[in-house]
């Protein structure tokens, strides 16, 4: 079957073939071709200085882009909202040039000859292009215009626990609807509380509907079925390549969600005193606005009261003490500086994103988070996870690695390293040894394996596998109607995670709006499903071959052979394809297998609990 390419120039016609004869991959070899050619001396010099000039105003003008993007998120005003638009145009322009695409092409028509690291920075070139091409420059600068006025409608809502018409009586923060439905036993308000986090999905709608269209086009012009294609192929993989992964995740992971899921709707319906659900469990009983974790269900590991004589700054100094003592330099003095790390001082004017975030901002060093950090269990995880992200960033900004290539080996590395570190932080040896659990209190195993199924791991997969990642093929790839955005939401909900609504969602609402994700960071949250197996697969094998310590007891603090193993695969950057360097770090491709393994005594103490009982759903969405 032939596929029609409606191109305006024969060099973009030509990315597009290349891109159809892979599959979508967009040139994704990173090695002399295939009959191991000589490299052309002549060619690899005229491709380097190429590369230096490239490199160079990548920088220029990634920086600024960096810089107006942080001022937008942690002060939201108009003003600084417009600054972030001009300067994303700029970069826009700058990375999607037409002329940078025909000589990024012309050098690629003899990639055999060049060697293996040109190719890889001439095909994130590419890559980078595709997100913003210079052939359809008033599309690029409308998508540009759009995601900051998103962005900044995302920043700067007010979430409103009472109304009084158009009146908010009781205005409520991110962080309170959250610490709300962890504390709350009353159902009538958890029900409130959990509507009150909804009510931005209808503000956010329409410039979602607008954002599809011109992510899509821009997709397009570089010849990718969809947006969704286009960020699929970071990893060098095609669309229904993508989803049979995520879907073998699930079907691996299945059974044991089964369980945690029937143990789960009891255990909360014995809480509420209410009958237990015949089927799916109720939206406002979990304690997440999304039911994508599960935590403070279990009973004795609640370990929010050991906190309490920690500041907000103690706990990022304990993440950044866990680093060095496995062999990490300090954080350089900008990134205290420099950061945003804590809540907004009540009574203060200015608002700001609520998402924890860590930034690079120029590449070279200048490295920033975003948090609202409070002296609790959740942002002690939280604060070790984005410092990994830190730690990434400063490994790979090195003049070894290529400016174009200073990123993760893929984008779900970056988040798998963070959370292996958020794992870490809550083995029970480490925060004995840092003084978090004193000497004394003891800690049943299974309890608390069965709070780690629960609060980051088992739920999070059908949530990110299943119900993000396959609402987001639908929206980009299949054009989803916004007639059917909340109805094909909770289809998929009700499928992956046997979750139900308080009551019926109509489409006045968009409740996948509300995820900041599908906003901000689009068609990529398979990177987290992606992250969770790799962190498994990550954590076994250092605890197995670097600490010959228990999985379930493996305390990284202090070894400097963890941080080796870790500096190992993270200065490399993008300079080596992902799949050889997780082969080289582990012995094997990418498998739920040391995932299933770690949670194999749960599986068991779960089928024993849920002996007698009625478990499963029928999935509606199937």
């Amino acid at each position: 079957m032939r596929t029609k390419l409606p191109w305006k120039s024969p060099r973009l016609a030509l990315a597009a073939l290349l891109i159809v004869v892979s599959g979508g991959a967009a040139l994704t070899a990173c090695a002399p071709g295939p009959g191991g050619g000589k490299i052309d001396a002549r060619l690899a010099a005229e491709t380097d200085e190429f590369l230096k000039q490239y490199n160079t105003m990548f920088q220029s003008v990634y920086t600024p882009q960096g810089e107006a993007a942080w001022v937008a998120s942690t002060d939201v005003t108009p003003e600084h909202d417009e600054e972030r638009v001009r300067a994303g145009k700029v970069f826009a322009a700058a990375v999607g040039d037409e002329k940078v695409l025909q000589k990024t092409l012309k050098l690629l028509e003899k990639k055999d000859l060049l060697p293996s690291i040109q190719v890889r920075q001439l095909d994130r070139i590419l890559l980078n292009a595709a997100e913003s091409p210079g052939t359809i420059p008033e599309v690029v600068a409308r998508r540009v215009e759009l995601e900051g006025q998103q962005s900044s409608r995302l920043d700067s809502y007010q979430f409103c626990l009472q109304r009084d018409g158009e009146e908010c009586r009781v205005p409520i923060t991110a962080n309170g609807i959250d610490n709300l439905l962890a504390e709350s036993r009353n159902l009538e308000e958890r029900r409130r509380v959990w509507e009150a986090s909804k009510e931005i999905g209808p503000v956010l709608k329409e410039g979602l509907v607008e954002l599809r269209e011109v992510r899509n086009a821009v997709a397009r012009e570089m010849g990718y079925s969809s947006f969704f294609a286009l960020q699929v192929a970071d990893y060098g993989m095609t669309v229904p390549e993508m989803m049979e992964l995520l879907d073998r995740f699930l079907a691996d992971m299945k059974p044991l969600y089964e369980q945690l899921h029937c143990w789960t709707k009891y255990t909360l319906a014995k809480r509420f005193e209410e009958p237990v659900p015949a089927g799916l469990i109720p939206a406002q009983w979990l304690n997440n606005r999304w039911a994508q974790s599960w935590p403070g269900i279990v009973d004795g590991v609640d370990l929010d009261p050991l906190f309490r004589e920690e500041t907000a700054a103690q706990i990022v100094r304990h993440a950044e003490n866990f680093y060095v003592s496995i062999g990490f330099s300090e954080l350089p003095p900008s990134f205290w500086k420099n950061s945003d790390l804590y809540p907004v001082p009540e009574g203060s004017s200015r608002l700001k994103n609520s998402h924890a975030s860590a930034w690079d901002i120029d590449l070279t060093g200048d490295v920033r988070s975003l948090m609202s950090v409070e002296p609790n269990t959740r942002w002690f995880g939280t604060a070790h996870h984005e410092l990994g992200h830190i730690y990434y960033y400063l490994s790979y900004d090195r003049p070894g690695v290529p400016l174009v290539l200073r990123e993760g080996a893929n984008r779900a590395f970056h988040e798998g390293i963070g959370e292996l570190i958020s794992m870490a932080s809550m083995q029970i040896p480490y925060l004995r040894e840092v003084g978090i659990l004193p000497e004394g209190r003891e800690i049943d195993g299974m309890q608390w394996l069965l709070n780690e199924a629960l609060e980051e791991t088992v739920p999070f997969l059908p949530w990110s596998a299943g119900v993000m990642s396959h609402w987001e093929h639908d929206l980009y790839e299949g054009e989803l109607s916004p007639d059917e955005f909340n109805r094909r939401w909770w289809s998929y909900v009700e499928r992956y995670q046997g979750v139900a609504p308080p009551a019926t969602r109509g489409e006045e609402n968009c409740d996948a709006c509300t995820k900041t994700h599908v906003n901000d960071d689009p068609a990529q949250y398979y990177d987290y499903a992606i992250a969770t197996v790799l962190k498994y697969q990550l954590h076994d094998h250092i605890c197995r071959r670097i600490l010959h310590q228990d999985v379930h007891a493996c305390n990284y603090y202090g070894h400097k052979g963890v941080g080796d193993f870790l500096k190992s695969i993270l200065e490399t950057g993008r300079s080596r394809d992902w799949r050889e360097l997780l082969r080289e770090a582990t012995g094997r491709d990418l498998t739920t297998q040391p995932m299933e393994s770690y949670f194999r005594p749960l599986v068991e103490f779960l089928e024993e609990e849920n002996r007698g009982r009625s478990c499963g759903w029928r999935e509606e969405g199937a």
